[in-house]
C-alpha cells in the first residue's frame, strides 16, 4: 500500500493534528507493509519533518502555495497524487482540510471519509470508525474504491508515537499556472479573541459538575497555575455560565490530547470522553465509585474534589 500523509503548516510549525496523522500513517505502513511519503508545502517545517521516518519527504514548491488557497492546494496535491498513484491519503481534519479536500475528492472521484477516530484491519482491509450524533454512536465504514482519502479527528491518535528517522528529501517544482484564480486569499481564519487553544497545553485541569458552584472554581484555577496547565471543563459547567464555551472539552467543544488530563468531578459521559480520550495519562477524582470516567482513567481517586484539591495545591506548593 502506498500512503501519502499531508502535513499542514501553521505559521512555521507543524499542525498538531498533522503530527497525529504522521503517527497513524507510520503505523499503517508497518501493519500493511506499505510505503509512506510525507508531503508539505513548507520548506520551514520540512526541517522537523525530516526527523520522522518515511520513505520520502516531498516538498511542493510554488510561490502560490506560500499562503493557503484551496484551488492551488487541490491542484498541487492532485499533481503529486497523479505522479505517484497513492492508495491512501491521510491528513488532519482541520479547517483547511474541510475546505480543499472535498474538491480533490470530487475532482479525482476518490471517496473521502472524514473525521475518523479509529480503525480496524481485517485481511489487509481497513475499516474506518467515525462518531455520529455527538458521539452517541459509532459508524464503521469501508471504502470499496482502490483509493481513499482519510481525515482524522484531533486527539484520537497519539503524536508521541511518531517514529524518528530520516527519509529521502524530494523537492518538487509544481506548475500551477493553469489554475484559475477565482478565489483570492483573504485574512486567515482565526478563532474569536476569547478562544483559548487547549490543544497546546501538556497539562489540562478539567472540572465537571462535581465542582458544585462557581465560587469553587478558583481552587481549580490555582491547581492549573501550579502545574503550568490550563483550566477546562465539561459541558455542565459551561451551560451553568461558570466558564466560557471556549474552555469546553468534548464533542461540542475542543478535542485535546495532553500529556496529563486531570478530570475533577467529571462523570465521564461519552460526549466528554471523545474530547479527551487521546490523553497520555488520565487521572480522575470523583466521589462516585461507579463514575464511567474511572473505566478510562489510568489512575482513579474516589473522594470529594472540594476536599482533595486544596490539599493537592498545598502539597505542590511544598515541593
Amino acid at each position: 500500500m502506498k500512503i501519502l500523509c499531508f502535513v499542514q503548516n501553521d505559521d512555521g510549525a507543524v499542525n498538531p493534528v498533522s503530527k497525529e496523522a504522521i503517527a497513524l500513517s507510520q503505523e499503517l505502513k508497518t501493519k500493511l507493509n506499505g510505503e509512506l511519503d510525507i508531503l508539505t508545502f513548507s520548506q520551514e517545517i520540512s526541517i522537523e519533518l525530516n526527523n520522522y521516518e518515511s520513505n520520502n519527504l516531498l516538498i511542493g514548491n510554488n510561490s502560490e502555495l506560500a499562503n493557503y488557497n484551496p484551488l492551488f492546494y487541490t491542484s498541487a496535491v492532485e499533481h503529486i497524487h497523479d505522479t505517484n498513484n497513492y492508495d491512501l491519503i491521510i491528513l488532519g481534519h482541520t479547517y483547511q482540510a474541510r475546505d480543499w479536500v472535498p474538491r480533490l475528492s470530487a475532482r479525482k472521484d476518490i471517496p473521502f471519509i472524514s473525521d475518523c477516530i479509529d480503525y480496524t484491519i481485517e485481511d489487509n482491509s481497513i475499516e474506518w470508525i467515525r462518531s455520529l450524533y455527538r458521539a452517541k454512536i459509532n459508524s464503521q465504514l469501508k471504502s470499496k474504491s482502490k483509493q481513499t482519502i482519510i481525515s482524522i479527528q484531533s486527539g484520537c491518535f497519539k503524536a508521541d508515537n511518531i517514529i524518528s528517522g530520516q527519509s529521502e528529501i524530494k523537492n518538487i517544482d509544481l506548475d500551477l499556472s493553469n489554475v484559475d484564480k477565482t478565489i483570492m486569499p483573504g485574512e486567515k481564519f482565526k478563532e474569536s479573541g476569547s478562544q483559548i487553544d487547549l490543544t497546546s497545553s501538556d497539562v489540562i485541569i478539567s472540572i465537571g459538575r462535581g465542582i458544585g458552584k462557581e465560587e469553587n472554581i478558583p481552587m481549580a484555577k490555582e491547581l492549573a497555575e501550579l502545574t503550568s496547565g490550563l483550566l477546562a471543563s465539561s459541558r455542565p459547567v459551561v451551560d451553568s455560565g461558570w466558564l466560557d464555551h471556549s474552555l469546553q472539552i468534548g464533542s461540542s467543544g475542543q478535542v485535546v490530547s495532553p500529556k496529563l488530563y486531570l478530570a475533577l468531578g467529571i462523570s465521564g459521559a461519552i460526549q466528554h470522553v471523545v474530547g479527551m480520550k487521546g490523553s497520555n495519562s488520565i487521572i480522575a477524582i470523583n466521589k462516585d465509585p461507579n463514575a464511567p470516567i474511572f473505566e478510562l482513567s489510568d489512575y482513579g481517586v474516589i473522594g470529594d474534589i472540594l476536599e482533595i484539591i486544596p490539599k493537592l495545591n498545598e502539597a505542590i506548593k511544598d515541593i
